[in-house]
């Protein structure tokens, strides 16, 4: 009986089922666990069942340089990962990281979900890296600074040694706010605030209440200076590999996340202010934005130039989205 049952042929149009790795460095409740949720369930839909990405959070699988090269090599199929730190395999990626390349909120979202921008960021890390692709735009809000002092003014920024993530970027325009930059893994940051490494971090609001910055760096003063913004890649080995059919699959799904997640991401960002508050942190918001705009435009066009060819084309393309 059991040998006949092994030669019925298999089912008609019967789809074997596959699993995918999905990594970040984020906990749950993030830009990042958000956009995970909506790419993976609408990838599930589309293959109906046969293509289910399986959730790698906090880092479980490495920090974000680790990730890219993860993905490179394709023993990680999807990641998302800052533009910052895409700037490690793509220097120009940097572009995204421009201090106040964005107006505010509503630029965010509308840029980060507008296809000249994100076709643009494809032909970067298509021109400029190999083994991965960009197939979406992600965002966890924008960027302001912590530390144990408020920050009112740029020049409240003197001297103080602020970890930042390692872009050429960053690594411009901090000295010329006055601060001492230095360069750490995400995930050194809490026990470097606490033992005094560096005395100042920067990140989105939702990031550092979720992974308890705030406990060691108890005052958040709102410079919101950077658009936080992600990239959502895939490994060249799995792309290759898939059929037309399921090419046309993993696109749409990206397109969730693209066209809907920046917008979630901020209303985390209220929720997690909101927070905060009450958990006691202070909150600076009378920042006087002017006085570091005043130091960072000048670099805007500068930096961007510098950075290359597709840098300078997707800063144009962001400042040109009303």
């Amino acid at each position: 009986m059991a040998a006949a049952a092994l030669l019925l042929p298999p089912r008609a149009g019967a789809q074997e089922v596959k699993h995918y790795r999905f990594a970040h460095d984020q906990q749950l409740n993030t830009g990042y666990s958000v956009a995970y949720d909506m790419f993976s369930a609408k990838l599930k839909e589309l293959s109906k069942g046969t293509m289910i990405v399986d959730q790698y959070p906090g880092a479980q699988l490495g920090q974000e340089p680790q990730l890219l090269q993860l993905v490179k090599s394709g023993d990680i199929e999807f990641a998302i990962i800052s533009s910052a730190n895409t700037a490690t395999i793509s220097p120009q990626a940097g572009v995204m990281s421009l201090h106040f390349l964005f107006r505010d909120a509503n630029h965010v979202v509308k840029a980060l979900a507008d296809q000249k921008v994100i076709d643009a960021i494809k032909a970067m890390i298509d021109d400029t890296s190999q083994g991965l692709h960009v197939i979406a735009t992600g965002s966890q809000g924008v960027r302001s600074i912590y530390a144990r002092k408020e920050i009112h003014k740029v020049n409240d920024l003197k001297g103080v040694k602020i970890r930042v993530q390692a872009t050429a970027t960053e690594d411009t325009i901090f000295p010329a706010y006055a601060a001492q930059t230095v360069h750490m893994p995400f995930g050194s940051v809490y026990t470097s605030l606490q033992t005094g490494v560096v005395e100042a971090a920067e990140n989105s609001v939702n990031v550092y209440l979720v992974n308890k910055h705030y406990e060691v760096a108890p005052v958040l003063s709102m410079t919101e200076h950077e658009a936080n913004n992600a990239l959502l890649f895939i490994s060249d080995k799995l792309w290759q590999s898939l059929s037309a059919e399921q090419k046309n699959w993993v696109t749409t799904a990206a397109a969730e996340v693209s066209t809907k997640e920046p917008a979630k991401a901020f209303e985390l960002e209220k929720a997690a202010a909101a927070k905060l508050k009450s958990f006691g942190v202070k909150v600076v918001e009378d920042v006087d934005k002017k006085s570091f705009t005043a130091i960072a435009d000048p670099y805007l066009d500068k930096l961007a130039k510098d950075l290359g060819p597709h840098a300078e084309k997707i800063k144009n393309l962001i400042r040109a989205i009303n």
